[in-house]
């Protein structure tokens, strides 16, 4: 990535040979431009208190180190590809703050950067979040690709933080320019959210669900999932569970409900999603019920032969991107983890192929439920 003050080598994380997508893109560089005064304003005073929203690889992070910004994600393979990128480039890696976005921000924000996310909900609890931090004079710039920026996008920075305005698109990417209004009655965060479960899931069926904001399906069930619950291994006994790529938890709790044995961890890279997942589990098995919630990089730090049943219902995007890269790492993941016996239970679209690629790592796949769309497959580790 070249802005005016160099260049930077930048990375996804964790790097794989085979994805070919970029760790920034036109809307990080055009934010970048904005702040140093090169794209047609005055450069922007960055001596007080930055902090950096949503920054999705490290990029403006690391472009930003000699500022020592506050990066604010959701997203933990977002924080280690800022630590890469940040020893890549020759800069100190406790320069950047980090913080989830589970963790209170600064107490006082005079420049607010913020890379608007997929999720709109995400949005909003970000900016409530926000709110009460910024003054009347900081610097509160959005930035995105025109396909992220809507009217509705828009509306939420009016509502919660203040007058909001657009800039000219350049290469297919836009800038927001907000000017807070410490007075201004936004009303309270409607993050996290709740609802109970349909009455056709199996054990899952009329159990409380808690999701933050940013969590898939984050106001219902999603018909994957539900497929899945209809189709979840029935066993008995002692084991270790793990719900990978957990989401708000609602897979891996039916699997302690229906066998109070297990021991089921929890893991997502995303921590409003383990959030979610511990406030389903304890609202629906009690709080001595034994469970662990680790917000990871998918199996990684689980030893290897430890686990019996491993369930998943892996993503095929990353943020714009459709990638099967996710998948292919989980299950390697999985089979890693796995005891000799033990057992990955997959759901996915039925077009996403998944059977040959757990043939490939697992030396075979069984289809155990299917439907137009979605398939339920088992791979046991030999």
């Amino acid at each position: 990535m070249t802005t005016s003050k160099g260049e930077y080598e930048l990375v996804r994380f964790p790097e794989d040979p085979r994805d070919r997508l970029r760790a920034w893109d036109a809307a990080d560089e055009y934010l970048l431009r904005h702040l140093e005064g090169t794209a047609g304003d005055p450069p922007t005073d960055l001596s007080g208190t930055v902090v950096v929203a949503g920054d999705r690889w490290g990029s403006l992070a690391t472009a930003l180190a000699g500022c020592r910004p506050t990066q604010i994600t959701d997203s933990y393979l977002a924080q280690q590809a800022t630590r890469v990128n940040l020893e890549r480039n020759g800069a100190d890696v406790s320069s950047v703050r980090l913080l989830s976005t589970q963790e209170p921000p600064p107490e006082r924000i005079d420049v607010l950067l913020i890379r608007v996310p997929k999720s709109l909900a995400l949005l909003e609890d970000q900016l409530h979040r926000l709110a009460p931090h910024v003054h009347a004079d900081t610097v509160v710039v959005g930035t995105g690709l025109v396909k992220e920026i809507h009217t509705s996008t828009l509306r939420l920075f009016e509502r919660i933080l203040g007058t909001t305005r657009t800039s000219l698109a350049v290469k297919k990417a836009r800038l927001i320019f907000c000017t807070p209004d410490p007075g201004l009655a936004r009303g309270g965060d409607p993050w996290p959210y709740s609802y109970t479960l349909p009455a056709d899931v199996g054990v899952a069926s009329g159990i409380t669900v808690t999701n933050h904001a940013g969590v898939f399906c984050a106001e219902r069930l999603d018909i994957g999932t539900r497929f899945f619950l209809r189709h979840l291994p029935r066993r008995r006994g002692p084991e270790r569970v793990v719900d990978l790529g957990c989401g708000n938890g609602v897979v891996g709790t039916a699997a302690a409900l229906a066998n109070p044995e297990a021991e089921v961890l929890f893991t997502d890279e995303s921590f409003q999603a383990v959030a979610s997942a511990e406030a389903t589990f304890r609202a629906n098995t009690g709080a001595d019920r034994k469970a662990e919630f680790r917000v990871g990089d998918g199996l990684s730090g689980v030893a290897a032969g430890t686990v019996d049943l491993v369930l998943n219902n892996p993503p095929f995007h990353s943020h714009q991107a459709t990638t099967d890269a996710t998948a292919r790492r989980m299950f390697g993941g999985a089979r890693d983890a796995l005891r000799p016996g033990g057992e990955l239970w997959v759901v996915g679209n039925r077009h996403l192929g998944y059977h040959v690629t757990l043939r490939r790592i697992f030396g075979n796949s069984e289809l155990i439920a299917g439907d137009p769309k979605f398939v339920v497959l088992r791979a046991v580790k030999r």
